[in-house]
């Protein structure tokens, strides 16, 4: 998708086209890379469900707003064909912050992991990912 070489800005502009990350949830990207990313996301009142708490399904859009990033810096097209997220704990601070890893990065398959904190560095979630890489 993006070359390996892919400025910040460049990674932006991309994925600024992630309507529903960026604008409907407020998802902004820190830092992406081939195989690594950084996400961040305010938490605000369209985050919280009915109880209070943020919603699981907010958590799991900014991991895997992260992912999309890490998997698709260098490579060529890769989307998720699986994802396995573990709530660990509920936010304490005002954001969270999203980080992926690349645990094996394959010709058509690659393999992540999401660890999702809080800005007091509560862990909030866990993600493990299997993503497939298009026309490899």
């Amino acid at each position: 998708m993006l070359s390996e070489t892919a400025t910040i800005e460049e990674i932006r502009e991309l994925f600024a086209k992630d309507i529903f990350a960026t604008k409907a949830c407020g998802a902004t990207i820190v830092s992406g890379e081939k195989g690594h990313s950084v996400c961040e996301m305010e938490i605000t009142d369209i985050h919280l469900n009915a109880m209070g708490n943020v919603m699981g399904g907010a958590i799991f859009t900014l991991a895997d707003f992260a992912l999309a990033i890490a998997c698709n810096v260098g490579e060529t097209l890769t989307v998720a064909i699986n994802n396995t997220i573990e709530y660990m704990n509920a936010p304490r601070g005002n954001k969270l912050i999203a980080e992926c890893t690349t645990d094996k990065s394959g010709r058509t398959v690659g393999f992540y992991t999401v660890k999702v904190t809080d800005d007091t560095g509560t862990l909030v979630a866990k993600m493990a990912a299997t993503c497939s890489r298009k026309g490899a």
